[in-house]
């Protein structure tokens, strides 16, 4: 500890971005790399795929329970205290996960998993934010932010690789490595800061008790809802009532505490309000198209699942390699909310493209508007996050950036549902549609029908099974073509969601940064 107060202060700065984004990273790696592994870890604990989901969704909804309290507890008992103890219970039921003799002990270190791990994002993203002055935002944030994108890129494959050379559990067991790391630079680098008062705050144990049955009841109907058949299931319309009751009940008591959980208050800040209300739109949109693009390349023009993979890493690759100038450009106090407005506009050119493509397209249409997106996102996400939590107070940072992360982590659980709905509810209707085309005495049906038949005559079926065969084969173009319109119309409200939230950024204000005299007052 004496060492780091020696420290030249932006060196110690940057040793604290490399802590805290590795314990984030952590978090988000291990999400995407177990999604990976499900039909193996369901296989080995001889439980059903469908079983097996729960390994993911009773962690979304302990993560969801917990990030919206991180505010508070990070205030309760200091945040590197809380950091601590977060990447150690991380850490420790990571392990457990990996050890976990059947399906029910892994669902239960998930949720512990979940819980620890629900605070990793939005604590150090607030210790960032404390850490760094407003002119220096831009870099730290850039920094923290090409961590937080190489691990959902690199998540799948690593995690395919690890599933097929050895074994599920070692998708948990990598971890064990990053979380020690973590926990010696969170010890040396991070401390906490003279305005936090450590147990000084009242704990609302009927408001945890609401927004814990409401958040959870909401996260397992965004989950489960499509598979149950939403408002025709008894057990959905039960969890949907109530997480409405309990979530508003939260709301009103919230508002009215001296001591909320939650600072909804925080709202009263344009910045905050217009920056919370974008990032729901564009996490809606952008996780809704992480399920759409990758079944549109599998399902429609029949890619291998590490093919669809490899080709959608360029989104990635691009976001990582236009980050730094982003940062540089914000550090430079270019007009951010201008910055967002344009990476709405290119982003919606991307899923445009999208909307253009066929049963024809290749790689090469892939790649450019994989780009064209990545693109997007980098003048998005960091400089609408430096818009957002410009107004706010060091001391309600903590507070900020967790609401900040539920209401993304809403937006991001109602885009891949809405998705995944819309889908299947269009291609019903398309599919309807078009046989409604083929009435039997349609010249064009007859045509087709006797022109495939001949084929597979030809080709050694006999006359009778060529007929049967023939209508087969035009009922699966039919579903073909149903699928593919059905996933245009998705791609086009995607595409206009982009949009229409754009001029949000305008309304901002211009971020203030620091004045000459502050940061004149910063040690170097």
């Amino acid at each position: 500890m004496a060492a780091s107060r020696k420290m030249p202060q932006i060196s110690r700065r940057w040793l604290v971005a490399i802590a805290v984004m590795t314990s984030a990273v952590m978090e988000v790696l291990d999400t995407t790399v177990v999604n990976v592994s499900l039909p193996h870890i369901a296989g080995s604990l001889s439980s059903s795929v469908d079983e097996a989901t729960w390994v993911l969704t009773s962690y979304i909804v302990a993560n969801a329970i917990i990030l919206p309290i991180t505010g508070w507890l990070s205030n309760y008992f200091g945040r590197k205290r809380l950091l601590l103890t977060v990447v150690i219970g991380f850490t420790v039921s990571s392990a457990l996960c990996g050890m976990a003799p059947s399906l029910p002990f892994l669902i239960f270190f998930r949720i512990l998993q979940g819980i620890t791990g629900g605070g990793l994002q939005p604590i150090s993203q607030s210790v960032l934010l404390e850490e760094f002055p407003g002119r220096e935002r831009g870099k730290a944030m850039s920094f923290w932010s090409m961590g937080i994108i190489a691990a959902p890129v690199l998540g799948p494959t690593l995690g395919g690789w690890i599933t097929d050379n050895f074994t599920w559990r070692w998708v948990f067991y990598i971890n064990l490595p990053i979380g020690l790391l973590s926990l010696v630079l969170i010890s040396l680098y991070v401390s906490d800061p003279h305005y936090i008062r450590r147990g000084s705050m009242r704990f609302d144990a009927w408001g945890m008790g609401m927004l814990a049955l409401g958040m959870g009841s909401l996260q397992i109907m965004l989950d489960k809802g499509q598979e149950d058949d939403w408002f025709g299931s008894h057990l959905i319309t039960t969890l949907a009532v109530t997480a409405a009751v309990m979530l508003t009940g939260f709301v009103v008591r919230e508002l009215r505490s001296a001591s909320p959980l939650v600072k909804l208050s925080l709202l009263r800040h344009r910045n905050f309000a217009a920056g919370t209300v974008v990032v729901v739109v564009l996490s809606f949109v952008l996780y809704g198209s992480l399920i759409l693009l990758p079944l549109f390349m599998q399902e429609l023009l029949g890619w291998t699942a590490e093919t669809a993979g490899l080709w959608t890493s360029p989104r990635g690759l691009a976001t990582a390699f236009c980050m730094p100038l982003v940062g540089y450009l914000v550090d430079r106090q270019m007009d951010a909310r201008w910055m967002v407005f344009a990476g709405c506009v290119i982003g919606s050119l991307a899923f445009f493209g999208y909307a253009n493509m066929n049963l024809d397209s290749g790689t090469w249409d892939i790649l450019g508007r994989q780009i064209n997106q990545g693109i997007g996102q980098t003048f998005i996400f960091l400089p609408l996050t430096i818009l957002a939590m410009d107004p706010i107070r060091k001391e309600e940072m903590a507070y900020a950036t967790s609401l900040y992360a539920v209401m993304r982590n809403i937006g991001s659980s109602m885009g891949i549902s809405f998705v995944t709905t819309l889908t299947a509810r269009r291609q019903q209707f398309h599919q309807t549609r078009l046989s409604a085309t083929l009435a039997p005495s349609s010249p064009w049906l007859r045509e087709m029908q006797q022109g495939t038949a001949a084929y597979l005559n030809l080709h050694g079926s006999s006359m009778a099974d060529s007929v049967h065969q023939s209508l087969g084969s035009i009922y699966m173009t039919l579903q073909q073509q149903a699928a593919l319109m059905s996933d245009i119309d998705v791609f086009y409200l995607l595409a206009w969601l982009f949009l229409l939230v754009s001029p949000l950024a305008l309304i901002m204000r211009k971020p203030l940064h620091q004045s000459h005299a502050e940061a004149a007052a910063e040690p170097a």
